[in-house]
């Protein structure tokens, strides 16, 4: 009895215990995490398509969405699933591919943190400098900048985890367990501080100009005596604009301020421990809501979800659909 509890019951002295929980709570925490990793990754494949099929939807600002969706879709795609197995069982894949896989979550993750940040420098300019945005703003900057940041995603990957391909499985404490190391205070200033900065930065400017320009515009309605439901629509227009980018740096910070409220208290992170992969996990939704805040309050996608599901997409020509 006390062997088959084992991972490697052959290894009495060293192996580790079997991961245990009651069934019903196991089955049910894996029902909800098996949804969420569905909906992400359905979520953000309705969006790929849409912006890769539709030739009105080919603008920079939708090649940013395109790249964002694309690093979410992966993380509900083939994060989420491998996470929700290594909850319930014992790792036999070995230490170097247990230090090998976790390159991808810390890819993915810094290529969606990179890819928000581009988003809000490129909202910048179409707010506060619109007369200079299409020369500043083009397909070939955004390529550039894009591939730029998933090629830093893989650099700063390798820089955080090498400690670990250098010793796989020294963090490990017995066999049948998969753990790594990384540097808390680096991970903290890079992939949060530095981010969450420039975003709140830029936001507060964007939202200060939309809000100075809607009230010259409703100051404008008043001096020449126009209809004072215009006026009415521009106070809506405030509300919105506040609303918005409320939601964007609100729901960045809840899902990712758990995982990295642990690099404040100065310790490194031990990733693949049940602490860890719960924070990772709320980190995680955030691939679920980002085409939710980013996509879903443009109605040209709700109208391409619509010719998707009814594959109206598949008809000839329907790439020069009116999606707009």
């Amino acid at each position: 009895m006390e062997e088959a509890e084992l991972c490697f019951p052959q290894l009495i002295n060293s192996s580790c215990k079997r991961p245990t929980s009651p069934h019903f709570e196991a089955a049910l925490i894996n029902v909800l995490l098996f949804f969420i990793s569905v909906l992400t990754a359905a979520l953000n494949l309705l969006l790929i398509i849409a912006i890769s099929h539709y030739r009105q939807l080919h603008s920079p600002t939708n090649l940013l969405l395109l790249s964002l969706a694309v690093s979410d879709f992966l993380v509900g795609f083939l994060v989420m699933p491998v996470e929700i197995l290594m909850m319930g069982s014992c790792w036999v894949l070995g230490d170097l591919v247990c230090a090998l896989y976790f390159f991808l979550p810390v890819i993915l993750i810094s290529a969606s943190v990179g890819n928000m940040v581009l988003i809000s420098v490129d909202r910048y300019v179409a707010i506060c400098d619109p007369l200079h945005y299409s020369t500043r703003i083009t397909h070939k900057i955004v390529t550039i900048s894009v591939s730029l940041c998933w090629t830093c995603s893989v650099f700063y990957s390798v820089f955080l985890l090498y400690d670990n391909l250098q010793q796989p499985g020294r963090y490990n404490s017995c066999y049948g367990e998969c753990m790594v190391n990384i540097n808390g205070k680096v991970d903290l200033f890079v992939a949060f501080i530095s981010p969450i900065t420039v975003i709140i930065v830029l936001y507060t400017r964007v939202f200060v100009v939309a809000v100075s320009q809607a009230r010259a515009m409703r100051s404008h309605i008043a001096a020449t005596s126009v209809d004072l439901s215009v006026s009415r629509l521009m106070k809506k227009s405030e509300l919105k604009a506040a609303r918005t980018l409320g939601v964007v740096v609100v729901v960045f910070l809840i899902c990712y301020s758990p995982y990295y409220c642990l690099c404040l208290t100065g310790r490194d992170i031990l990733i693949g421990s049940s602490t860890e992969a719960f924070m990772s996990f709320v980190m995680y939704f955030n691939s679920c809501l980002n085409p939710v805040i980013y996509a879903l309050f443009y109605p040209w996608f709700r109208k391409a979800v619509k010719h998707i599901v009814t594959f109206q997409i598949l008809q000839p020509g329907s790439c020069e659909t009116n999606i707009l």
